[in-house]
């Protein structure tokens, strides 16, 4: 008697067929689109970036870092003292926040991670990153410039330290949370205490994603505008001490964009590259130094 072949195979083989062009036709559509989209992302970044070369490039030059600002009206000059300033309050905002930020972080991720401190700790953590920057500013300048009656680079270093201090700590948990826990767990297996095991394991394990988190407060400290006015002020005039009025670029470029004079405006646009430029090398230098050594 002679055999047929049933028919079901064949028909599902065919459907089959079909869903998989179907699913491999949408999957490769899907990946399209996010290529589109991701590189649609990039055009804001580049066009800034372009914008700032056209407009910045034509004043750069070596004296921009050795003279002064012009006065109103004036050609000529630099922004020497801005530079300066900046590197001033930028460092003095480290000096606070990063001691603070990676002991708090240390606290609450490696001696009492479920303590009702350590919610507190990073609740208001969370909430501080969302307060506004002239709020910082305006608290700056009742408790410290009210306090030594003058404008200062310390009041707005200060400043900068209450605005980065949330970022230096939530980054700086979320990395000592990336170290695997049988580090730990080896470190105590040998004997160490849990500080040496801190200090001599967890802490450089954590570093390179720290740093990264430090970069991320150092390039929101340096184009701040309003903590600084309200704290520093400005200066034509080199910093001499760290309580007097202080220059800093992001005011300079603040205030030379608003004024009716072409160099001026030019001049602040020139800032905005120096200033770009600045943190963009600072976060590549950092980037390499702290390198994971297993990389």
């Amino acid at each position: 008697m002679k055999s047929t072949a049933p028919l079901t195979p064949n028909f599902f083989s065919g459907a089959g067929r079909q869903t998989s062009i179907l699913r491999l036709l949408r999957n490769k559509f899907l990946t399209g689109l996010c290529i589109f989209l991701s590189l649609l992302t990039l055009i804001p970044l580049l066009s800034i970036i372009i914008l700032l070369l056209q407009k910045g490039v034509p004043l750069l030059g070596p004296n921009l870092f050795t003279q002064l600002p012009p006065a109103p009206g004036q050609d000529g000059g630099g922004f020497g003292n801005a530079v300066v300033g900046t590197f001033a309050m930028v460092g003095i905002s480290l000096v606070f926040s990063v001691p603070l930020g990676i002991f708090a972080a240390v606290y609450v991720n490696e001696y009492a991670p479920v303590s009702k401190l350590a919610s507190a700790v990073r609740f208001v953590a969370k909430l501080l990153t969302g307060i506004p920057s002239i709020i910082c500013g305006v608290f700056a300048f009742a408790a410290i410039v009210m306090t030594t009656h003058k404008f200062s680079a310390l009041a707005g270093g200060i400043a900068l330290s209450i605005l980065i201090l949330p970022t230096i700590l939530l980054t700086a948990e979320q990395a000592l949370m990336g170290v695997p826990y049988a580090y730990r767990e080896a470190s105590f297996g040998v004997g160490a205490t849990p500080f040496q095991t801190i200090w001599r394991i967890v802490l450089p394990e954590a570093s390179s994603a720290m740093m990264t988190g430090i970069m991320l407060a150092v390039a929101r400290a340096s184009g701040e505008t309003a903590p600084v006015l309200f704290t520093a002020l400005f200066s034509y005039n080199w910093i001499h001490s760290l309580m007097e009025p202080t220059a800093s670029l992001s005011v300079l470029i603040f205030n030379f964009a608003s004024l009716p004079y072409s160099h001026h405006v030019a001049m602040a646009w020139t800032a905005s590259l120096v200033l770009v430029t600045l943190v963009t090398v600072t976060n590549v230098i950092a980037q390499v130094i702290f390198r994971p050594k297993h990389q």
